[in-house]
């Protein structure tokens, strides 16, 4: 859950100046063209080694390592405050083989590391009798260098004293988080490679805290910090070598000289809509900051760079109105609470367990019916009843108060609550592909319901396995926690996540659309995290990490802190190596 946003009152702050740097993002891809990746020498007004751009866990990781190797830094930023996505985050971080599990004696072998990223990651690839577990030789070194080097990232922070961690353990549960796909045979650790700041941890300020401390670190080294600070282009020198980098800061432009190397942690494109629409055509709002406009793509298009799988994305469900209100949304449905509580599709279908993982589960919106023309599974309704939500008041999307989600359906009856739902589609089918529910909806759903009901009294879900792994059922503790005060029974039924719904109303209905954390798709690294050239060959002199790549480990959110934990390993990874070359 580390990387989960949920500070609304830093994204209404930022509102203003994402719209803006969203506008910027988009000319800059209009002119990209045009624009000359060669620029004369001269007439410096920042000179440094490295050059981080960015200010989350990808460019504070590279600033600290290129710091510490002896090199100058300086960091800049477009938005006016510091932190990017990672400080909406729990800053939860996921690292294999840390010092903990050493110290525990816990193994967590390459081998089968590696195994679990592949076969997660790239399921339609992976071949374990392949010695690249069926990927190209240049994906399998970057999943490789994630295993190799993220552990010695953490010791690093650690050692310096720039930032230090603790395991994560779940929040009222105090117990180390499973993976997400802890039931893979392929993976051999499946719980506690989740680690979080040892100060400041906690869901609604561990990035910020993971983030401020490594600012912190800088600062004390006298690291200049640039704000309000866009870079728009690259400088190369005549052999193509990247020396530098333009940055537009108010109404001057600056030219920054960066003698070893360029290094962007600049986050991904979920508010771009321009991109979104060409490859990301099902997002209805993300969790990322206002300033994820994808800044990065167009910059590394014209220095000639080689774009990875750019469909990729950090998913979680959105409630479907506040999204159409503004795409920069506070919260997602992460860990769908309730126990009583089902989602259906607009046949009225089950299509997914309710109590996998936001990445995962989220990607059931996208299965296409050959047969209809037709995604039926585009948008979802969350169904629940009285006892769900007395009991898991205040675990988002469910309010504590009624009239604290203006989203929120209510109907005495079910037929009630499925005209509603229908009007609701009707008032904004011109944005949504005109998803209205099907005229079997109302018998279909009421099956399912009798169909749960029976699965909820034996404890065991035939259709989709809810409650048979690890994850489902301590994850369901974690952010499904009873709501203090409240006068409905504990769960009596052999299986925690499924309650039978009540036989009579009110009831209660929510529209879910797909969304994301943020987007994962960019241009592609190596195992140095150089940027690769259309050529295959690195380009001289530029880095990059975090979300503005393609994802080094594939589609997989392999647990809690699944994209800090790259990104902070990467960051290290192209801070020492821009000192080095």
């Amino acid at each position: 859950m580390s990387d989960k946003t949920n500070m609304v009152g830093r994204r209404q702050i930022l509102a203003g100046a994402g719209m803006a740097a969203a506008a910027a993002a988009t000319s800059g891809m209009a002119r990209a063209a045009d624009t000359s990746a060669v620029a004369p020498t001269a007439g410096w007004d920042h000179e440094c080694d490295v050059l981080c751009v960015g200010s989350g866990a990808a460019a504070g990781s590279a600033a600290v390592t290129a710091l510490a190797s002896g090199a100058k830094v300086l960091m800049v930023e477009k938005m006016p405050i510091l932190g990017g996505t990672t400080a909406k985050s729990g800053g939860v971080t996921w690292i294999f083989n840390h010092f903990i599990f050493r110290e525990q004696g816990i193994e967590d072998k390459k081998e089968d590391a590696l195994r679990y990223t592949v076969r997660y990651g790239y399921p339609r690839q992976y071949n374990p009798n392949s010695p690249t577990l069926g990927l190209d030789e240049n994906r399998y070194r970057v999943a490789e260098a994630f295993y190799d080097h993220g552990s010695a990232a953490i010791d690093h922070l650690r050692e310096l004293g720039a930032v230090q961690f603790k395991q994560f353990r779940l929040f009222q549960v105090d117990k180390p988080a499973p993976d997400y796909a802890d039931h893979l045979p392929e993976n051999k650790a499946p719980t506690g490679r989740a680690l979080e700041p040892a100060v400041g941890s906690g869901s609604s300020q561990g990035g910020g805290s993971l983030a401020s401390q490594m600012h912190a670190y800088l600062k004390a080294e006298g690291v200049p910090i640039l704000t309000r600070t866009r870079v728009t282009r690259l400088i190369k020198d005549a052999s193509g070598r990247v020396i530098g980098a333009e940055a537009t800061q108010g109404d001057k432009t600056l030219r920054i000289k960066a003698n070893k190397g360029v290094v962007f942690g600049t986050g991904g494109y979920s508010h771009n809509v321009q991109l979104c629409d060409m490859h990301q055509p099902a997002v209805y709002g993300s969790c990322s900051l206002p300033g994820s406009t994808g800044d990065f793509i167009p910059i590394a298009q014209e220095a000639g760079a080689m774009m990875g799988n750019m469909g990729l994305g950090w998913r979680t469900q959105v409630v479907l109105g506040e999204a159409l209100k503004t795409r920069g949304i506070g919260l997602g449905a992460f860990v769908l609470p309730g126990d009583s509580m089902i989602l259906v599709n607009k046949y009225g279908k089950r299509v997914v367990n309710e109590k996998r993982d936001y990445n995962d589960r989220t990607q059931a919106h996208f299965h296409y019916d050959p047969a209809h023309e037709e995604y039926p599974n585009h948008l979802m309704f969350m169904l629940f009843d009285q006892r769900s939500i007395d009991a898991f008041g205040g675990a988002f999307p469910f309010p504590v108060n009624k009239a604290e989600q203006p989203h929120l359906i209510e109907g005495a009856t079910w037929d009630e609550v499925f005209a509603k739902i229908d009007a609701q589609l009707a008032s904004c089918q011109d944005r949504t592909g005109g998803v209205r529910l099907a005229p079997e909806f109302a018998t279909n759903t009421k099956q399912a319901i009798t169909n749960f009901n029976a699965y909820a009294k034996k404890g065991v879900d035939p259709e989709f396995g809810r409650g048979k792994y690890l994850y489902d059922r301590e994850w369901h503790l974690l952010f499904s926690a009873r709501r203090t005060g409240t006068t409905q029974p504990e769960n009596p039924y052999p299986n925690n996540t499924m309650h039978p719904f009540a036989a009579k109303g009110p009831y209660y209905a929510v529209v879910l659309a797909p969304g994301t954390l943020d987007t994962a798709g960019g241009p592609q690294v190596n195992a140095n995290a150089q940027v690769l050239a259309a050529n295959g060959q690195p380009i001289p002199g530029l880095y990059a990490a975090g979300n503005c790549i393609a994802a080094p480990t594939g589609q997989a959110y392999l647990g809690a802190g699944g994209t800090i934990g790259p990104a902070v390993t990467f960051g290290y990874i192209a801070g020492k190596h821009a000192v080095r070359a």
